[in-house]
């Protein structure tokens, strides 16, 4: 069985390795052909099981066939763009990580590197963490008439959410905006049901804001390939349909697969539970190596850790970039506990960016830097540390995307997704619920609900 999988084709956008978690490569701490086998064997039922899922249309899977909610997110995009200089994303968790995944690949949140076209759009913000004193400062610098609120929530009833809503309407109605508000908002949220409450659908719908609907068979940790990853995408002028695309070879390597064996997603679940069952491994480090995919790791972390920490299993996601955290992070796993399972994802960058001049290299003392590119030095980073890890007896795997553009991304936010969900057959948990979660969430609302008008602690907690 080869442990580095490719598909029937050379134009696959990624490759797919396991060799270094295993035996041969990093000796006793990595699982020998027979454990691998007691992990990967029984997930072809599981993937039998995920194609009639596909042909009974399980929208995760067959969301990336669809094109006109694209065409509806691009119109509804273009109306609210009209004379705006920001565009506002508001939204927490998977409403808001896989959007702020694709932007990054459009170059947000990295100074320089917009494109000529992208300075001409307008810019993009996201504010998916609550915190009073950042919404106060963010909607006091707006110049709000030019300012635009794209506000997701899949249920309309996340409370963070409809606070930065809230707070956002009633900016726009002081500012004396309030008969431009259908112009300055956009939602995204469920469909509305029958006896089933959606906030954020009421509200926008009493101010006219237009509302596009949220997949509602497919939630937030998995709507990176629904309007809420994709507008993001569209506002930094990315190719929507590429993602898609991306994810289309995906599954369509799913519907060829005649097993678990030649299948990356089923490799890498089986590697990632077999470890944590067999060797103890606790933690699973994401490591991309390039600023544009420093949110997927983020994105990941909330994947595996929300879809697979239920009834005492799973293992800790931790987010890591290179080449960074080889300062922060590298001699942790390299000489620390033995308990992370390191997943390097590289793409080429070899001759890439600023060229090191031979007099500057060698009055730096770096004469083997000289005539080298930036993109030299993190190739042979990206190379070097995986082989470091694995001669540590680190158990390590590695992505190499064939590029870092819309296709390779979405193939790779796709055998994310199974991935998680065949991990999830083999620890026999629902990868797609969060019932711990939702305890929080009904202290948070009591606890609300009783304090003082102040802001202070209920009256029965005063002293």
């Amino acid at each position: 069985m080869s442990t580095t999988a490719r598909t029937r084709t050379d134009t696959f956008p990624y490759r797919h390795s396991i060799a270094g978690c295993l035996e041969g490569a990093i000796g006793a701490n990595g699982l020998s052909a027979a454990e691998l086998a007691r992990w990967l064997d029984p997930l072809a039922p599981a993937i039998a099981s995920l194609k009639e899922d596909y042909r009974r249309r399980l929208p995760h899977l067959r969301v990336a066939e669809e094109t006109a909610d694209i065409d509806r997110a691009a119109a509804a995009l273009e109306r609210l763009s009209r004379g705006a200089d920001t565009i506002v994303f508001f939204g927490i968790g998977g409403s808001s990580l896989g959007g702020q995944t694709l932007a990054q690949l459009g170059g947000w949140h990295i100074p320089g590197m917009a494109t000529p076209a992208q300075l001409r759009r307008p810019r993009t913000r996201f504010y998916d963490n609550l915190d009073p004193a950042t919404l106060e400062a963010a909607l006091a610098s707006f110049d709000l008439a030019a300012t635009r609120f794209i506000v997701i929530s899949k249920s309309g009833g996340t409370p963070e959410t409809l606070v930065q809503a809230l707070a956002a309407l009633d900016a726009v109605k002081r500012a004396g905006l309030e008969q431009r508000i259908p112009d300055l908002f956009l939602g995204i949220t469920e469909p509305a049901a029958p006896g089933k409450a959606n906030g954020l659908r009421a509200l926008l719908e009493a101010h006219g804001v237009p509302v596009l609907d949220h997949h509602p068979g497919i939630g937030g940790r998995y709507s990176v390939f629904t309007n809420v990853g994709l507008i993001a995408a569209l506002a930094r002028g990315l190719d929507a349909r590429a993602v898609r695309a991306g994810a289309r070879d995906v599954v369509a390597a799913l519907m060829a697969a005649e097993g678990p064996a030649g299948f990356p997603p089923a490799q890498g679940a089986a590697v990632a539970v077999g470890l944590a069952r067999e060797r103890g491994i606790r933690v699973q480090v994401m490591m991309p190596y390039s600023d544009r995919l420093g949110r997927f790791g983020a994105w990941f972390a909330q994947l595996w850790a929300e879809s697979l920490g239920k009834d005492g299993q799973g293992t800790a996601p931790l987010a890591a970039l290179g080449p960074v955290d080889q300062h922060s992070l590298l001699q942790l796993l390299m000489d620390g506990p033995r308990e992370h399972l390191i997943t390097i994802v590289r793409a080429p960058s070899a001759g890439l960016g600023p060229r090191m001049p031979a007099e500057l290299a060698a009055a730096a003392g770096l004469d083997y830097l000289a005539g080298r590119t930036a993109g030299d030095l993190v190739a042979a980073q990206a190379e070097a540390v995986p082989r470091a890890l694995a001669a540590a007896g680190r158990p390590v795997r590695t992505f190499d995307l064939a590029a870092i553009d819309e296709r390779a991304v979405g193939a790779l936010l796709m055998h994310c997704m199974l991935e998680t969900i065949l991990a999830a057959r083999l620890m026999g948990v629902d990868p797609f619920d969060q019932p711990a979660v939702e305890l929080a969430k009904i202290i948070t609302r009591e606890r609300v609900a009783t304090m003082a008008p102040d802001g202070g602690p209920p009256a029965a907690e005063r002293r």
